[in-house]
């Protein structure tokens, strides 16, 4: 009834002027219109209370973090909350990573509490990773456990117990490609937990827990701190620290998602080829501690991949090229293969430079 009413030719000229910004638009600009999507999950859940540290029931606080984390990110236009539980109810280990599959995530994060038989204290996060010390293996064995509460566990994770410290080394290079990305992630969350909130520092350490091992997005697990501490359990079981601690993982995932949307626009730009022989463009496609020879059949069939170690972590390269063309469609050509968190790398005269410092140099 109202579009009747209005006069065609304003109609066409509302059309023509929306056509005509669409034209004007950038391919930098619409990057930038992207929705990023977190998914944020609240650990344990309905039969599974997590620790009851002082009688506080990690299931409840995870939630009530997760739902401040929710809220504070969902005021951005640009971010897309899911959630994998917004109730107590249980949820499968692996489903929690389905639904950030699904989901085409961007980053996941999983919330939890930690608990000691000592009077530990302090805020922690982790990433996937070999297997650490023995303190961090028994936070990932505890995490773990709760795999026997699901039902056809031993089809599900066949091969995987969450007991065996064998279990706990087999990661493949696949299940560390988005190490650089989640260690970023974490130190950010770290950093707010440490230096604005003054938690005690228990660093960001790597493990192999089952529900990151899920994912195949930059991820990252939270130890808000630990319930068996009386003074810490009560923080986090009051709503000024759950807002405090909610907060601080909400602000650091916008400040990820800020420098990935830089990292993304500056990246994805189409260059003219280089006309200077000192810049090498590359695609880093994987990283991690596994060392894997470089055979096509390792990397899903990519050929000539090197592999270069920086201090304890082996980085894995596709597709150089002094021609920016070639190395945007080997980007593609990665991407299609699965590696979807690869990006392109510059060199120049063996170092390695931002890819806007090079472009501006050529």
């Amino acid at each position: 009834m109202i579009l009747k009413s209005i006069p065609k030719y304003l109609l066409f000229c509302t059309s023509t002027l929306t056509l005509f910004f669409l034209l004007l638009a950038t391919p930098n600009d619409l990057i930038a219109q992207k929705k990023y999507v977190i998914v944020v999950d609240a650990g344990h859940g309905g039969k599974d209370p997590g620790n009851l540290g002082n009688g506080y029931k990690e299931k409840d606080i995870a939630l009530k973090v997760a739902k401040i984390v929710g809220a504070e990110l969902s005021k951005r236009s640009d971010i897309k909350v899911v959630y994998t539980r917004k109730t107590d109810v249980f949820i499968d280990l692996w489903k929690r990573g389905d639904i950030a599959n699904e989901a085409k995530a961007d980053v996941f994060v999983s919330i939890h509490c930690d608990s000691h038989t000592s009077k530990a204290f302090g805020a922690g996060t982790f990433v996937l990773g070999l297997r650490g010390n023995k303190k961090n293996l028994e936070i990932a064995k505890r995490e773990n456990a709760v795999v026997f509460m699901e039902e056809n566990y031993r089809d599900r994770y066949k091969g995987f117990d969450p007991n065996s410290a064998e279990s706990m080394i087999g990661l493949s290079l696949m299940q560390e490609e988005n190490l650089d990305q989640s260690l970023e992630i974490a130190s950010l969350v770290q950093l707010n937990f440490v230096k604005r909130l003054k938690r005690r520092d228990r660093k960001v350490k790597q493990d192999n827990f089952q529900v990151l091992r899920e994912t195949i997005m930059p991820s990252v697990l939270v130890e808000l701190g630990f319930l068996t501490n009386k003074k810490e359990g009560r923080y986090l079981n009051s709503k000024l620290g759950q807002k405090q601690m909610g907060k601080a993982i909400a602000d650091a995932l916008k400040k990820y998602v800020d420098n990935l949307k830089l990292n993304t626009v500056s990246d994805t730009v189409v260059e003219e080829s280089p006309k200077t022989n000192n810049v090498i463009f590359k695609i880093q496609i994987a990283s991690g501690r596994t060392k894997i020879d470089e055979k096509p059949y390792n990397f899903k069939g990519l050929k000539n991949v090197e592999r270069v170690k920086i201090d304890k972590f082996y980085k894995y390269y596709y597709g150089h090229s002094k021609d920016y063309k070639t190395v945007e469609k080997n980007l593609k050509k990665a991407k299609s293969k699965g590696y979807r968190s690869a990006f392109i790398v510059a060199i120049k005269d063996g170092k390695k430079i931002s890819v806007k410092e090079a472009r501006k140099l050529l």
